[in-house]
Order: structure tokens, then C-alpha cells, then sequence
């Protein structure tokens, strides 16, 4: 049987000289980097009112109540600023002025007729329309029992600057499923 050769033993190094040996910078070939400075930390975020935020969603969800549970599906919509007169908005309700425009509403949620409706008046009151029929529905079909589109038209349009007057016409032009709305002239 063969002996296998004995392995001579290396003389005992660190590993950082083994590696200098190797990479010759016992030999001046090779030179440190500088060293660089660390990346700058990653900004904290800024603070945040999550109690405030909750408050005031909480109340804007309780004036929604109050405001969807104002009008129920017979009421008429009636509304005048101050500086319209009352025999204007008689004329209104007996339909004496015809709708240039008309939007029809129905079957949409809510949120899509909110920005439906103010872009619509938008762009009436930019092209000089007077007078507007807006289809609401009467909200007899509604999941909650009450008429959503109609109160959220009332809502918008008394709170909209360009608004003289509104009414539900008669019968004939729509009744308390529709409403007619005098637009200010630009």
C-alpha cells in the first residue's frame, strides 16, 4: 500500500495579508478607495391628524344624513336667491320658460350625477344657457327608500353662485322628478 505525500504546512497568516499577497499589494500595484460617504437616510414622513381627518369625515358622513333625509319622493324643489324676484320664480313653477339644455340623471350613483351635474352647469352657464331641465327621478325605486339624486341636485344647486332660481315643473314637463334652473348669464 502507497502512503499518500504529506502536505506541507503553510506558515500561519491572517487572511487579510493571504489576500494583500495574492492581490500584490505587497507590491504597490494596488491602492485603497477613498472612503465614501453613506447615503443620506430616507426623509421620515411628515405627521399626519388621523383623528381630525376621522371628526371631519364622521360629521360630513351626518350632514349627508341630514341632507338625503330633507326631501322625500312627492316633495317639490324650490329655491331663489334673495335678489331674484318672486314672479320669477312663480313663472318657473308654471313652466313658462322653456329648458334649453336637459340632463337626465336616472340610474346613476351618486357621485357620478355630483360630477355629472357640475360639469354639465359649467359648461351651460360658458356657452350663455339661461334656463335647465335636470331629470332627477322621483326616487321611488331608491335602496334607501329615500330619493338620493333629488336631494343631491338641491344640495349642488343652492350652493352654486351661478343659480338665480330653481323649481319642479308641472306635470307635464317632468313634476317633482325633474327641477328647472335659471342660470345666471356669464
Amino acid at each position: 500500500m502507497r502512503k499518500k505525500p504529506a502536505i506541507e504546512a503553510l506558515p500561519e497568516a491572517d487572511d487579510a495579508a493571504l489576500f494583500r499577497a495574492a492581490i500584490g499589494a505587497d507590491r504597490g500595484k494596488v491602492r485603497a478607495l477613498p472612503e465614501a460617504p453613506l447615503p443620506p437616510a430616507a426623509p421620515k414622513p411628515k405627521p399626519s391628524a388621523k383623528m381630525a381627518r376621522r371628526d371631519e369625515d364622521a360629521a360630513r358622513d351626518e350632514f349627508r344624513h341630514v341632507l338625503v333625509a330633507a326631501l322625500e319622493a312627492g316633495d317639490l324643489l324650490s329655491h331663489r336667491r334673495e335678489d331674484v324676484p318672486q314672479p320669477v320664480l312663480r313663472r318657473l313653477a308654471r313652466g313658462e320658460y322653456a329648458a334649453q339644455e336637459e340632463l337626465d340623471l336616472h340610474g346613476l350613483p351618486a357621485r357620478a350625477a355630483e360630477a355629472l351635474l357640475r360639469e354639465f352647469l359649467r359648461d351651460c352657464r360658458a356657452h350663455g344657457v339661461g334656463c335647465v331641465r335636470i331629470v332627477h327621478g322621483k326616487g321611488r325605486n331608491s335602496e334607501e327608500r329615500l330619493p338620493v339624486l333629488k336631494n343631491l341636485v338641491d344640495r349642488v344647486l343652492r350652493h352654486r353662485a351661478d343659480v338665480l332660481a330653481f323649481h319642479s315643473p308641472p306635470a307635464a314637463q317632468g313634476g317633482s322628478g325633474a327641477v328647472l334652473v335659471l342660470l345666471e348669464k356669464r
